[in-house]
């Protein structure tokens, strides 16, 4: 083993530094980022060791491997020095999560179920209805309900038990701005218009019926192929690691993030049952952010696995000559 290593401890903003933070801290060729971050912790007065973030000193980076070895960070060795910052308080991933989706279950529980006879008459008071006098719920607003609920149980069910997580935390001032997404846009802006008298989703008609079909039908083929890709990616990572790998299998052949594909696919299915501009609205706003986190995740598995990741050209939708390849089995 080689010999202890000493590092000069520094705020990563100077301006804002960190109460009792060591000046310097001893490192062996085992200490992790995670190890670095108890000791500061723990010698700072006993902060949640995940508020800290690491960096090294010469471009500033962020260190997000909580396994990675500091003994291997070359700008950290030769500088002989890290930086540190006070993320905040944390939340874990898993309570994000189950935070953001419960918006939406709890939501379309109760707008067309306890709410809708009030909320309706309140604000759209042209209706000729009174709060009594509502029209029920048609079978498509009630099949809009069961997918849009089931869809976010399925989410809360993989964050639970499927999904793991390179990064143990995220800032808690952060789930008031990521909740708006799923608590306003998928919950109540999409409830709202979907379950209200007179819409689109309130027809019935043999037209509606049959893209009623067809649209749980992709819901399902969605919903299924959404959850097979995350089980694939969730075995790429060990319980409790942060080590990538290289993504193969179903879909994979095809674009960067099939799982975000078939997400789409599944809200296509939503799209035809609700036949609303309001889930249009969600879908595209929804694509819009998938698009940008599949451009990352391109751009890393291509910098990472140069020689063992195949290139995509597609990251969610598919181009015509893309999916005949495909399907015609040259393209795994």
């Amino acid at each position: 083993m080689a010999p202890p290593v000493t590092l000069k401890v520094s705020s990563r903003i100077p301006k804002k530094p960190i109460k009792k933070l060591p000046t310097s801290i001893e490192i062996t060729d085992k200490t992790t980022v995670q190890d670095v971050k108890d000791t500061l912790a723990k010698r700072a007065g006993g902060w949640d060791p995940n508020r800290f973030g690491l960096y090294e000193p010469e471009k500033k980076k962020l260190l997000k491997d909580r396994r990675a070895l500091i003994s291997q960070q070359e700008s950290v060795l030769s500088g002989k020095e890290i930086l540190v910052k006070d993320l905040g308080p944390q939340l874990s991933w898993t309570t994000v999560f189950m935070i953001e989706y419960s918006g939406p279950i709890i939501i379309h529980l109760l707008f067309p179920f306890l709410l809708r006879p009030y909320l309706y008459k309140l604000s759209l008071p042209y209706l000729p209805y009174t709060s009594s006098s509502l029209p029920p719920l048609s079978t498509s607003q009630l099949l809009a309900c069961a997918i849009i609920v089931l869809h976010f149980v399925k989410r809360e069910y993989e964050t639970l038990f499927i999904h793991r997580f390179s990064l143990a935390t995220m800032p808690l001032f952060n789930i008031f701005k990521n909740s708006a997404h799923y608590w306003f846009l998928s919950g109540a802006w999409l409830a709202y218009w979907i379950y209200a008298p007179g819409s689109y989703t309130a027809l019935e008609t043999p037209l509606t019926q049959k893209l009623d079909i067809i649209g749980l039908v992709l819901y399902i083929f969605g919903e299924v192929s959404n959850f097979h890709t995350h089980v694939t990616l969730s075995k790429l990572r060990s319980p409790g690691g942060t080590e990538r790998g290289v993504p193969k299998g179903y879909g994979f052949g095809l674009v960067t993030c099939p799982n975000y594909l078939f997400e789409m696919i599944a809200w296509t299915g939503v799209l035809l049952v609700t036949r609303s501009s309001a889930t249009l609205l969600f879908m595209v706003v929804a694509f819009v952010q998938m698009h940008i986190w599949a451009l990352k995740k391109e751009k890393a598995l291509r910098t990472e696995f140069p020689k063992e990741y195949r290139k995509k050209k597609y990251q969610i939708i598919p181009g015509p000559a893309a999916l005949v390849g495909y399907l015609s089995g040259k393209a795994k």
